[in-house]
């Protein structure tokens, strides 16, 4: 499905044990340059984000997930994403969403909604 590209994944709160057990709880990845770390956000405190920019202070991106919420904003040098849910899990028939990252100059970051059928 990937032809051969690399995946990176970290484990969540609602993985079973084989991906616990196999993946970590946080990673960072260097991408084109910039750092990037990756974690699911769960037993982070309230304010998820404020954790996850305590774990990973010196990163130039941090994408999490466990919210489901997709965000894509900047706090100061950091770009925080979350893609939300590509399955569309949410009320009222909310469409599902992914994020696109681009590395050049900068980091960059758009959220995008999956096509309906």
């Amino acid at each position: 499905v990937f032809n051969g590209k690399t995946v990176h994944a970290v484990h969540g709160n609602m993985c079973d044990a084989s991906a616990y057990h196999a993946l970590p709880d946080k990673k960072r990845i260097d991408f084109k340059g910039f750092s990037i770390g990756l974690a699911h956000g769960v037993n982070l405190g309230r304010d998820i984000e404020v954790g996850l920019i305590n774990l990973f202070a010196d990163a130039d991106c941090i994408i999490y997930g466990h919210t489901h919420h997709p965000v894509c904003r900047r706090y100061g040098h950091i770009l925080v994403i979350n893609p939300g849910t590509f399955t569309g899990t949410g009320r009222y028939g909310a469409p599902g969403t992914y994020a696109v990252l681009e590395a050049g100059g900068e980091l960059r970051a758009t959220i995008h909604e999956v096509p309906r059928p």
